[in-house]
């Protein structure tokens, strides 16, 4: 197999349109931000010594909230405990956010530089029926700029029938990982009742 070069594909895909080039920004403008503010999931993309992280972050309104035109704010919610990405970040704040909306074929991204606070107003400013997240996640803008719709529209992500029907189920996983010792059905069972005490 023939491992292609910088120079290879450059061969192969020629120079990129104007529209390709002249749609990136190094702050939010107007229209940027209006994606973003209406944005409840993205990808937290990161890079660490161990390799690259790629995260899912929702909430049920704004994922960010903007500090600044050239900054957001990711507060870290409950998760898996795993903590991959933010020890990443602490090693190396290179980052991506890939916002997704429903009903849009625009892929918003943003790459960046971030850094993780605990700090006690930041984060008391996410909270939520007294809870809130432990730390948050401080990303400065280099570029923010919409992906090519074409993706969203060959994959019918917002339309179709629902794929996850007969899949593994995470207690499925879990058993066939461990030998039974972990997961399996009871996993399954608990998880609605485990998600409505620790979403937030």
């Amino acid at each position: 197999m023939h491992w292609l070069t910088p120079a290879d594909l450059s061969q192969i895909y020629g120079t990129p349109a104007p529209a390709a080039t002249r749609k990136v920004a190094n702050h939010l403008t107007d229209a940027y931000r209006a994606h973003i503010q209406r944005a409840r999931f993205c990808i937290l993309s990161t890079v660490g010594p161990e390799g690259t992280d790629a995260s899912p972050r929702g909430d049920d309104g704004p994922v960010v909230r903007e500090l600044d035109a050239q900054r957001l704010a990711l507060p870290d919610w409950r998760g898996n405990e795993r903590i991959d990405s933010l020890n990443n970040i602490a090693r190396d704040g290179r980052v991506s956010l890939t916002f997704l909306i429903r009903g849009s074929g625009n892929v918003i991204r943003v790459n960046g530089h971030a850094r993780i606070t605990d700090d006690a107003n930041l984060r008391a400013s996410f909270g939520r029926d007294g809870k809130q997240p432990r730390t948050v996640i401080v990303i400065r803008i280099a570029e923010v700029y919409f992906q090519c719709a074409r993706a969203v529209l060959r994959a019918g992500l917002w339309s179709g029938e629902d794929d996850s029907k007969g899949l593994p189920t995470p207690g499925q996983i879990l058993a066939g990982l461990t030998e039974d010792e972990v997961g399996g059905d009871a996993y399954d069972a608990a998880w609605p009742q485990r998600a409505a005490q620790t979403m937030w």
